[in-house]
């Protein structure tokens, strides 16, 4: 039985663990179409699962940015039509710093970008602070970002100190609630190619997919702990929960 033929199965945690085993092997042509096949699948579930927690976040008048000048600023943007372009623009601009792991690739093949942070602009402060709700950049803005001379300036003085280059994918959870934060949560590039990669400055110190697991567990939100689950938060929980797939 193949990966995604496990995955399918229900088997998400251990296929990535074996996956992971395989190194660069996972690139081979005896793998490589599984592999991507599985990571496909996984991406098309979490576009499937951000559209259930943003429509039931809407049935709360959850204030999402309601006047986003920039792709960045919506709370969903879609794959775009020249994502194959932008995608080679972008390995072009990190090809003296690193490989973008094959993880976020897909998840702008198959997602766009998502921004549930609560409009501290339009409303008063969020009911759940310091949840931590799903951002990542859409495409088009890291393409801007990584393709300043600020960014290659910045990345070379991080190598130049032993500390890896990254993509700053999204806010801290302290910004995310207007208050003066951290360092952004960043993907780390990879020397050689990857499938996927550390997210850097999130607590959870662990993959991009992985932190994607871990928000569907707690209904869109990194940081909702048991102890921290107010009731509102409880009752849109316990809705959103059984709509989402594992990833």
């Amino acid at each position: 039985m193949n990966f995604i033929q496990r995955y399918n199965r229900g088997e998400a945690i251990q296929v990535y663990s074996d996956i992971d085993a395989l190194g660069q092997a996972a690139f081979s042509e005896q793998y490589f179409d599984d592999v991507q096949e599985v990571m496909a699948e996984t991406m098309r579930r979490t576009a499937q699962n951000l559209n259930v927690i943003y429509d039931e976040l809407t049935t709360l008048d959850y204030n999402f940015t309601s006047k986003a000048e920039y792709s960045f600023q919506k709370p969903l943007v879609k794959p775009f039509t020249d994502t194959t372009i932008l995608l080679a623009q972008l390995d072009e601009a990190v090809a003296p710093f690193g490989h973008v792991p094959l993880s976020l690739k897909l998840f702008y093949t198959f997602v766009g970008g998502c921004n549930f942070a609560w409009d501290n602009d339009a409303a008063d402060a969020t009911p759940w602070p310091y949840a931590d709700p799903v951002q990542i950049c859409p495409l088009d803005d890291l393409v801007t970002h990584v393709t300043t001379d600020d960014w290659k300036q910045e990345m070379a003085e991080l190598r130049e100190y032993g500390e890896v280059p990254s993509l700053a994918l999204s806010a801290d959870y302290y910004h995310k609630d207007n208050v003066s934060g951290g360092p952004a949560y960043a993907l780390a590039l990879s020397l050689l190619p990857s499938v996927d990669g550390r997210f850097l400055n999130e607590e959870h110190e662990t993959t991009l997919i992985n932190y994607l697991r871990i928000v569907f567990i707690n209904g869109g939100f990194g940081r909702i702990e048991d102890a921290q689950r107010t009731e509102s938060f409880q009752q849109f929980y316990d809705r959103v929960e059984p709509k989402l797939t594992m990833i």
